[in-house]
C-alpha cells in the first residue's frame, strides 16, 4: 500500500468528479472488489481514480495481482468511453474536478481584501449563486426545461403516435391476414400486447431526449453544481449540505445513479437520509404520465403543470427530510461542507448528443426488454376471462383477469379521485416500470370503438405519408420555440387533435372523480411522483442502503403518496378549485 494510499484512507473529504466519471468509479470499484487479492492492498475508489489518470506505476503493480489484467481492460474502456463524452482527456478532467474543489474551499475560508480583479466566473457567480437571485434562478432554470421539453417536444410526440397506431399497426394487421392469422390470439397478442404497449411508451422518446439535452446542458455547462451551492443553505435546514442535492439533481434522470451518487458523501448518516429522499425526486421515467395527463387536462399550460409536480417533488422531500431529522436523525453531526465549482464552459455538440444518446437509448433498450415482457403478460391477464361465456383472448377488457385484480385494489384510490380498476392497475404495473403506467394505460383502454376507420393504403404510399409528416412534425417544433417565451408567432392556427387515448383517459377521469377530471390528473401525477419507485430503483436502494432502509423508505413512499394525493384531491374539492 502507497503512502498515498494511506493518506486517502484518513481523509474526510471525497471529490465528486461529476455524474459520468463518478458512474466509471462505481462500475471499475466492483470489479476491483471481485479480485480479493486487489481489493485487499488498495483503496478501490483511490485505484479507479489513479486508473482512470492512466498512472503507469499502478497499471504496472496490478500486472502481478490476480484478476489485474482485467481491471485495467476495463478502465480503458471507461477512459475510451469519457474521452468520447467529454472530448477531452479524463486526467484533465480529473485535474479541473480536484482544483474545482481547492477553489471551493479557498472561497469558503479565505477572504480576499482587494477586489479590483474580478474574473468572468466570479462575475457570474455573484448572480447565479446569490443569497437573493439563486433559488429563483434555479427555478427559472427548471421551469425554462420542463417548459421547453413539453413545447418542443409535442409535434414529434404526435408523430410518432400516428405512425404506431397507424402505418406500422397496420402493416402488422395486414401481415396477420397474408400468413392467415387474422382474428386469432396471436395478432391479438402482436396488436393489442406488443404495439400497444411498448409502442405506447415508445412515443414519449422525444420528451425524453428534449429533458436529457437541456439537463446536459446545464451539467456541461458548470450550473448544476452551482445548483448545489445555492441549495445549501435550505439544505442545512435538514442537517445536510448543498453536497447532498447533486445526487437530488442527479434523481431528475434517473433514480438508479442518483443512489449511487450518495456514494461520494463522506457522512453515513448524511449518505443514508439522502438516500430516502433521492426517490421523491421525479426520474425522466414518471414524465410520460405527466405529459400524457397534463395534455389532455391542461393543454394551454402543460408546461407549467409538469414544472409544478417537479418542485412538489422537492417540496416533499424537505419535509419529509425535516421530518427524519427531528426523529430517527435527531442530533445527527453535520459534516463539513466543500463544494468544488467547476469553470463554466461551453457545452460542446458532441458531449451533449454523447448524454443524450446515452440516456435515451437506454430508455429505449428498456422498452424492448423489460417494458415488452411486461406488456405481454398484462395481454396475457386481459386475454384470460374469469367467468364462462367468453374465450381465451376474445374477452372484454373489463371481464378479464387483470380488471378483476386491479379492482380488488381499486377502492383504495376512491378517496384520491381515480378510483377506476383501469387507473390502480396502471399504478401496480408502475412498480415494475414507470413507463409501464403508460403502456398499461394503452392495452386496458378499450378505444377500438373510438377509432375511426383508415382508408386502405399502400405500403409506399405510407412510407410516404411517414416522411412528409415527419418534416411537418419538424417544422412544428421549429415553431414551437419562441412559445417558451409565451410568444405565438402563428396566432390563430388549429391545436392538435386528442387521441383516442386522450378522449378514454379523460372520460375515465371524469367519471371516477364525479366530474371533477383535472383535479384528480394532479392528484394521479402526484402518486406517481411519489410512490415507490421501478424494481430497478429498490435494487439499487437496497445495496446502498441495506435491507432495513429500503423496506422503510418503499413503505414510507406509499404512505406519504396516498396522503399526499388525499390532501390535494379532497383539499380541492371543499375549495371548490377543478
Amino acid at each position: 500500500m502507497t503512502i498515498h494510499d494511506n493518506a486517502y484512507r484518513r481523509g474526510t473529504f471525497l471529490v465528486d468528479y461529476g455524474r459520468e466519471i463518478e458512474e466509471e468509479i462505481v462500475q471499475l470499484q466492483e470489479k476491483v472488489e471481485a479480485y480479493p487479492e486487489i481489493a485487499e492492498s488498495y483503496n478501490t475508489r483511490w485505484l479507479a481514480i489513479k486508473l482512470l489518470e492512466e498512472d503507469q506505476a499502478i497499471r504496472e503493480n496490478l500486472s502481478d495481482l490476480d484478476g489485474g489484467p482485467q481491471v485495467v481492460e476495463m478502465a480503458d474502456q471507461s477512459i475510451n468511453h469519457l474521452r468520447e463524452v467529454y472530448g477531452d482527456d479524463v486526467e484533465t478532467i480529473i485535474a479541473d474536478r480536484r482544483y474545482g474543489w481547492i477553489n471551493g474551499l479557498v472561497n469558503q475560508v479565505v477572504h480576499k481584501s482587494d477586489d479590483n480583479k474580478i474574473s468572468v466566473t466570479d462575475k457570474l457567480d455573484r448572480v447565479l449563486t446569490s443569497r437573493i437571485f439563486g433559488i429563483p434562478i434555479f427555478l427559472f432554470m427548471m421551469w425554462v426545461v420542463f417548459k421547453a421539453t413539453t413545447d418542443l417536444s409535442a409535434p414529434l410526440l404526435d408523430w410518432i403516435d400516428g405512425v404506431i397506431t397507424g402505418p406500422i399497426t397496420n402493416w402488422v394487421t395486414a401481415l396477420m391476414g397474408w400468413v392467415g392469422l387474422t382474428g386469432t390470439w396471436f395478432e391479438s397478442l402482436m396488436v393489442d400486447g406488443v404495439i400497444a404497449g411498448v409502442g405506447g411508451v415508445l412515443v414519449f422518446v422525444p420528451v425524453m431526449m428534449f429533458l436529457y439535452i437541456a439537463l446536459a446542458f446545464l451539467e456541461d455547462s458548470g450550473y448544476m453544481a452551482r445548483a448545489a451551492f445555492v441549495m445549501d443553505r435550505l439544505m442545512h435546514v435538514l442537517g445536510l449540505h448543498g453536497k447532498s442535492f447533486l445526487p437530488m439533481i442527479v434523481g431528475f434522470g434517473c433514480t438508479v445513479p442518483a443512489l449511487m451518487a450518495t456514494r461520494t458523501l463522506d457522512n453515513e448518516k448524511d449518505r443514508i437520509l439522502t438516500g430516502l429522499l433521492v426517490p421523491f425526486m421525479s426520474c425522466g421515467a414518471r414524465l410520460p404520465v405527466y405529459v400524457l395527463l397534463a395534455s389532455i387536462f391542461f393543454p394551454h399550460n402543460s408546461g407549467m403543470v409538469v414544472f409544478w409536480i417537479y418542485v412538489l417533488g422537492i417540496v416533499i422531500a424537505f419535509l419529509i427530510g425535516l421530518l427524519l431529522k427531528n426523529t430517527l436523525f435527531k442530533g445527527k453531526d453535520q459534516s463539513p461542507f466543500v463544494l468544488e465549482l467547476p469553470p463554466y464552459r461551453v457545452p460542446t455538440l458532441k458531449g451533449i448528443w454523447f448524454h443524450t444518446w446515452e440516456r435515451t437509448s437506454a430508455f429505449v433498450q428498456k422498452a424492448w426488454s423489460l417494458i415488452l415482457v411486461t406488456s405481454i403478460v398484462i395481454w396475457l391477464l386481459l386475454a384470460l376471462p374469469v367467468t364462462g361465456g367468453n374465450t381465451f383472448a376474445d374477452v372484454p377488457v373489463a371481464d378479464s383477469t387483470f380488471a378483476s385484480m386491479s379492482s380488488m385494489i381499486a377502492p383504495t384510490f376512491k378517496p384520491l379521485g381515480f378510483g377506476e380498476w383501469e387507473m390502480s392497475g396502471s399504478l401496480v404495473t408502475g412498480f415494475v416500470a414507470k413507463e409501464v403506467v403508460v403502456s398499461t394505460m394503452m392495452q386496458v383502454y378499450d378505444i377500438e370503438e373510438l377509432e375511426e376507420a383508415a382508408e386502405t393504403t399502400t405500403f409506399f404510399e405510407d412510407l410516404g405519408e411517414i416522411l412528409t409528416s415527419f418534416v411537418g412534425a419538424v417544422w412544428d417544433t421549429i415553431r414551437s420555440i419562441p412559445l417558451i417565451i409565451g410568444v405565438d408567432v402563428f396566432d390563430g392556427e388549429d391545436e392538435a387533435e386528442s387521441t383516442a387515448l386522450m378522449q378514454a383517459v379523460e372520460a375515465s377521469f371524469n367519471g371516477s372523480s364525479g366530474g371533477h377530471g383535472a383535479l384528480a390528473s394532479v392528484s394521479y401525477m402526484a402518486f406517481v411522483l411519489l410512490y415507490t419507485p421501478c424494481m430497478v430503483a429498490i435494487a439499487a436502494e437496497r445495496k446502498e442502503l441495506g435491507a432495513k432502509w429500503t423496506w422503510f423508505s418503499v413503505i414510507g413512499q406509499l404512505v406519504v403518496a396516498w396522503v399526499v394525493s388525499f390532501i390535494i384531491f379532497q383539499g380541492g374539492l371543499l375549495l371548490g378549485i377543478g
